[in-house]
Formats: C-alpha cells, structure tokens, sequence
C-alpha cells in the first residue's frame, strides 16, 4: 500500500476533497456541500462504483486551517491529521500538494524535494521562471516530482487526439474558458499542448484586459492558438481546432475521469519510481503561461519562447 499524504487548500480549489475520495473510494456528502463545493459531490455521486484505487490510500493530511484538514479526512476517511506539514515527511510515501496557488508552492514543497519525497504539484507548478530553475534542477538530480492539469488527459481531448490526422495539418486553435490566466490559464494550454503531442512552441503575446484575457500562441510557422480566459461568462472549457482536411470541436465536460486518470498516471509513477510524465513537457507549459504574464507587464509584447 502507497501510504500518501495531501497538502490542501488555496480557496476555491476543492482538489483535496474531490482527489481524496476518488483514492479513498469515499466521501461525504455533507462534508464536501459545507465546504462549498456541492458541483463535486455531484460528481462523486455520479461516479461512486468506480471510486478507489486499488494499492494507494491518503492517509495522512496536513492543511494551514486545521479545521479545514479535520473536515477533509472526515469526508474522505483519513486516518491522520498532523499539525506540521513536515510531519508528513517520515509518515508517508509521497505527498500531493493539493493547492491552486502557485505563488506559495515552492515554499511548501522544498521540504520534501529536500528529503527526496515523491510529490505531485498541483497546476500551475509555478508562475516565476525562476522557480521554475529550480524545480528543473531537482529533476535532473534525480528528484520525483510531476505537475500537470488534469485537462491533459481529459477523455474528450483523448478522444480528437486518437483522429487527429484526418483533420490534416493544424493551422488554428481557438480555446475559450472561464476564470482568469494565473489559475486557469494553464488548464487551457494544457489541453492544447496534450492535443498537439506537445510541441516546442514559438512565441506568445497578451491581448487582453483585465476579467477578460487573451493570448495569442505562436505554436510552429504554420499554427496559431487564440486563447481567451473570460471572468463572467458561463463556466466552459472548450476548443475548436481547424486542420486543412477537417475541423474539430472539444468541449470538456468530464472533471472526474480526467481527475482520476491524471491520479492514475501519478500513480503509476510512484510504482515505477519514474513520472510518466516528463518534465520538459510540463516547463513548456510554465514557459506559455510565465510568458504571457511577462508580455502583459510589459505592455502586451510578443515573448519569444
């Protein structure tokens, strides 16, 4: 058994919740619904058979409100609440770093790079390229750590994927979201990135303003991705992608299986003490959105990557 421990929450971000029943294989209804959080109880309902993974369990949890922590391993059947988050460090296997906020990730994370801890970041891993130095050089010292946004392996992005080569050559992606760039901003180009086999991309710009982002992605000579991040429209993530053969429309609407699987993948890691996800894919995708934030401050310019 895969003894893990989670690190939770940055506000709004009901990944500790949501990410520990789908291990666990329980939760509670009630727990989750008093947090905030009743879309993903839905969710959890609606997938309840297919709950739990076999060989790994959360049994340890640390959050900064520890009543927040208490309510988690209530819903989600956690054995242990520890007061320190490095008291996670001996207890457990790995960690999963349950928080949305990349500005404080780093920080929380450095004692377990430190100790050589296997460990899951969630998305963004990072929004300062800086940090991103640093993540990359424990990588290359051998260090296990795997960040990503689950639309990587959302089944409706899979799904295009398996057909892609009937559309013919990709000129133009256009990706519409809700939210803003810092937080969601990376679900949008990750799904873009996973689409397109993850590609080495060229350029980037901000076009936007504020509550309402626009990002222009130059992904070869010959492609384009329009990406918008709107505050106040109905919450969506979707993408329609124009080949010279055929076009394609994605709208990804399964946040449980792509959870699960991106769980799944992380996993899968653990027991082959390798993530299946390799790292250069992951700093393209802080390259895009870190770049973005650099052309807005600078007055919308293009940022080559």
């Amino acid at each position: 058994m895969i003894k893990i421990g989670m690190i939770g929450m940055s506000v709004g971000n009901a990944h500790p919740y949501s990410w520990t029943a789908i291990i666990n294989g329980r939760f509670s209804r009630k727990e989750i619904d008093k947090a905030g959080f009743p879309a993903v109880s839905d969710y959890l309902e609606a997938n309840q058979n297919t709950l739990g993974i076999a060989g790994a369990k959360i049994t340890h949890i640390y959050c900064d409100d520890q009543e927040i922590a208490k309510s988690i391993a209530r819903s989600g059947g956690i054995d242990t609440v520890v007061p320190r988050i490095e008291d996670l460090i001996d207890q457990v296997d790995a960690v999963i770093l349950g928080r949305d906020d990349p500005e404080n990730h780093l920080k929380m994370a450095k004692p377990f790079m430190d100790a050589k801890v296997p460990i899951f970041i969630d998305k963004p891993l990072c929004i300062d390229l800086e940090e991103l130095k640093v993540y990359e050089a424990y990588i290359k010292q051998g260090g296990f750590l795997m960040s990503c946004s689950s639309m990587r392996y959302a089944a409706e992005v899979m799904a295009v994927k398996s057909n892609i080569n009937k559309l013919g050559q990709i000129q133009l992606l256009t990706i519409v979201g809700k939210k803003d760039w810092k937080k969601y901003g990376v679900h949008m180009v990750e799904a873009c990135m996973s689409l397109l086999n993850d590609p080495k991309p060229i350029s980037v710009q901000y076009l936007g303003k504020e509550n309402f982002d626009i990002v222009q992605l130059k992904i070869s000579q010959t492609c384009y991705a329009s990406i918008h991040l709107i505050a106040d429209i109905s919450g969506t993530f979707q993408m329609n992608v124009f080949g010279t053969k055929d076009w394609a429309h994605i709208d990804i609407q399964n946040s449980f299986s792509m959870f699960k699987e991106n769980i799944l993948e992380f996993i899968k890691g653990l027991m082959q003490t390798k993530p299946t996800l390799d790292f250069d894919k992951t700093k393209n995708v802080i390259r895009i959105i870190a770049g973005t934030l650099e052309s807005k401050e600078k007055g919308n310019i293009k940022i080559d990557l």
